[in-house]
């Protein structure tokens, strides 16, 4: 090409170019603006689009992956914007955040989130390794869990009247005494004032504070307002100091040695990883009755950190504790002692009285294994088979599951189960199908107010298929819960096509014995 034709080349193809003389950089007033991120009830709501621009913005970020149909995310709502305002009060810089999960499959995919709800706390914009949300679901608990991880845990004391400040503003105090706080147990010390957060946590170096308080060498002290006053924990000098260890010791003596049960105390009740619990239901109304409570506190130390002591006012709101344990109120005064793990309950031989020795022989009854546990069971109904679903009680369950005549489907629920009303259609258009054919039973069965020798009932609803035959075998339904799965499901002898839908959410008590209430699992989540 000849070079005096270079130049009219040039300026054609300049003069083609849809961009024309605007391939230069834009100015600032021409970008086009960011995002902007959408809030609701002071809750940043976020997708796959802007989450990458909310941890730019902000360095301390919680992200709450919820599910528009999870009752656990219902009740956990008006709590977490509770705890955004409480944070935004104090000044604390961090944001609350919220990912419809259902909605945003990638984030939900990229995070692990495999149920709801699901919180994640992100620090400086850090994507890759977020820390799992672990704390309590009411607004006060989440928005401590935050502060402690964007501030100090851990008050530094310097004298006598700082340390004693905050003894005397606290129930229940613990201050880490360490001669050199570059020492790796301080540490470790720390990192259990992160999460314990319904204590207060001090620390100090200072000499003068080791001789106030009588000490002579590393020491963790808890402080409380009741009981001893006060229980040490001495650092192992070879050793160090163990956090499970420190963990446990804390738990076992911020407990009172006698807990009375009621909605505020509950949680830290069975948050106390104290496995046995000796609960005493006494009517506080009664003289007679609080007259008890002296001889049942004279037995509780021995027992400090091996079984939980708690009273039960039966006059009070605690109808749903004594239906757990098939009591009626006017049983009071009696004992029960429950294993939490493992729910068995259970009774003295003779219901004598109360008294500081027999509640200590009836400890070490159940603690050596010389008592039995026993089983609740609700009344056979009289027409328990007269519709197409039938009743199942404890006291059936075993005659009519394990008939090896007949192919039994039952349904174990939960009044408060919102899952289990749900399906309530499909399991009564199931039985109506097959009401004629007289191999097959369609069963439901109160797994709060029955128990069973066989298998506990953990999570609600749960579907077992007892097919004819010997051999007592038992196949757990996990699929779709409708009609025309649950058919197949019935015509395939207990199998699940392949091609079917895996297993839907269930519900799961917050606590061995849950509030009657919907939803009232707020601790709890719902798988996907």
């Amino acid at each position: 090409m000849s070079r005096q034709f270079l130049p009219v080349l040039l300026l054609l193809l300049r003069a083609s170019c849809p961009c024309g003389q605007e391939q230069g950089p834009k100015s600032p007033s021409e970008e086009p603006p960011e995002e902007e991120i959408p809030k609701e009830d002071g809750i940043l709501v976020l997708s796959r689009r802007t989450l990458g621009l909310a941890l730019r913005e902000h360095p301390a970020l919680l992200v709450e992956f919820y599910a528009p149909w999870c009752g656990h995310c219902k009740a956990l709502a008006p709590e977490y914007s509770k705890a955004a305002a409480l944070l935004a009060a104090d000044s604390t810089a961090v944001t609350l955040s919220k990912v419809d999960g259902p909605a945003q499959p990638e984030l939900a995919e990229e995070f692990g989130v495999t149920e709801y709800p699901t919180l994640k706390f992100f620090r400086n914009g850090n994507r890759t390794h977020p820390e799992e949300y672990t704390g309590p679901r009411e607004a006060e608990g989440i928005a401590e869990w935050l502060r402690r991880r964007v501030g100090p845990s851990a008050m530094r004391l310097e004298d006598e009247a700082a340390a004693q400040a905050l003894i005397d503003g606290r129930d229940l105090v613990v201050i880490g005494f360490f001669q050199d706080l570059q020492d790796e147990d301080v540490a470790t010390f720390l990192a259990l004032t992160r999460d314990a957060l319904d204590m207060t946590f001090g620390l100090t170096d200072r000499p003068r504070l080791f001789q106030q308080f009588g000490l002579t060498k590393d020491t963790v002290v808890l402080f409380k307002k009741f009981d001893e006053g006060r229980a040490d924990f001495p650092v192992d000098e070879e050793l160090g100091l163990d956090l499970g260890d420190l963990s446990r010791f804390l738990v076992t003596h911020s407990m009172r040695l006698v807990t009375e049960f009621n909605s505020q105390t509950s949680p830290k009740i069975f948050a106390a990883r104290i496995l046995n619990h000796l609960l005493l239901f006494v009517n506080q109304t009664l003289a007679a009755h609080r007259e008890l409570l002296a001889g049942f506190g004279e037995a509780a130390p021995r027992f400090r950190g091996q079984v939980l002591f708690v009273v039960v006012d039966v006059a009070a709101d605690n109808e749903h504790v004594l239906q757990y344990f098939g009591l009626k109120a006017e049983a009071a005064p009696t004992l029960r002692f429950i294993n939490v793990e493992t729910a068995k309950k259970y009774a003295p031989v003779d219901d004598g009285p109360v008294t500081a020795a027999s509640v200590t022989a009836f400890c070490h009854a159940v603690l050596n294994s010389q008592v039995k546990p026993y089983l609740l069971s609700q009344d056979v109904p009289p027409d328990w088979d007269q519709r197409p679903v039938k009743t199942l009680v404890g006291k059936n369950f075993e005659q009519v599951a394990f008939d090896e005549t007949k192919n039994v489907f039952v349904k174990f629920y939960a009044p408060w189960c919102t899952h289990c009303k749900e399906m309530a259609p499909a399991w009564e258009a199931l039985a109506e199908k097959y009401q004629d054919h007289e191999d097959i039973i369609i069963a439901q069965l109160d797994a709060t107010a029955n128990e069973l020798d066989a298998f506990a009932v953990h999570s609600f609803p749960t579907l077992k298929y007892f097919p004819a035959g010997p051999g007592r075998k038992v196949i757990e339904y996990k699929s779709t819960r409708d009609l025309e799965t649950l058919s197949k499901f019935l015509e395939n002898g207990g199998a699940v096509p392949t091609e079917e839908p895996t297993e839907e959410p269930t519900e799961e008590p917050a606590a061995p014995f849950p509030e009657p209430r919907a939803n009232s699992t707020v601790g709890s989540k719902e798988e996907l």
